[in-house]
């Protein structure tokens, strides 16, 4: 009786060690961009770094201005898996972006960081642009209204 019971002990003692094993300490973390944006961008100076600087710290950036080349943009954004009561689905942990201006010499001007919360005070143009790709032409229009003749018709 005594040594099955220590065998039992010994078992269960084997199988919580290798359960526990599995577990991890840390969380487990999705990362897109830059990491460490934030500190990245505290090693660069105003009107003392330049271009070829800021990609030694920085590397590439993932958004440049298409026509002068003077804004650049980094991102950072981080995910981790919600608890229990998210099922775990990602959860934005962290969502920062670093806008880099420079001057036509390619010395930095000017650096503005955004955190998540500062994105959402941010307010965004409710005006619709309309292009050329966007116009529906005469025969888009004219099934168009045939289709809503149709349907009214129907009622």
């Amino acid at each position: 009786m005594l040594f099955n019971k220590k065998f039992h002990n010994s078992i269960l003692y084997l199988l919580a060690f290798i359960i526990l094993i599995g577990c991890k300490l840390q969380e487990p973390l999705k990362t897109h961009g830059i990491i460490f944006l934030e500190n990245r961008s505290k090693k660069l100076v105003l009107n003392q770094s330049n271009k070829n600087d800021v990609i030694k710290i920085m590397g590439r950036p993932q958004i440049k201005e298409d026509e002068t080349n003077e804004s650049w943009i980094y991102l950072e954004r981080i995910l981790s898996k919600g608890k229990y009561h998210k099922f775990g689905k990602h959860v934005l942990k962290e969502n920062n972006i670093l806008v880099l201006n420079f001057d036509k010499y390619g010395v930095l001007e000017n650096k503005r960081f955004f955190k998540k919360e500062d994105i959402k005070k941010l307010e965004f143009s409710q005006k619709i642009t309309v292009n050329e790709l966007s116009k529906k032409s005469f025969v888009q229009k004219f099934l168009q209204s045939i289709k809503q003749k149709m349907y009214t018709n129907q009622r």
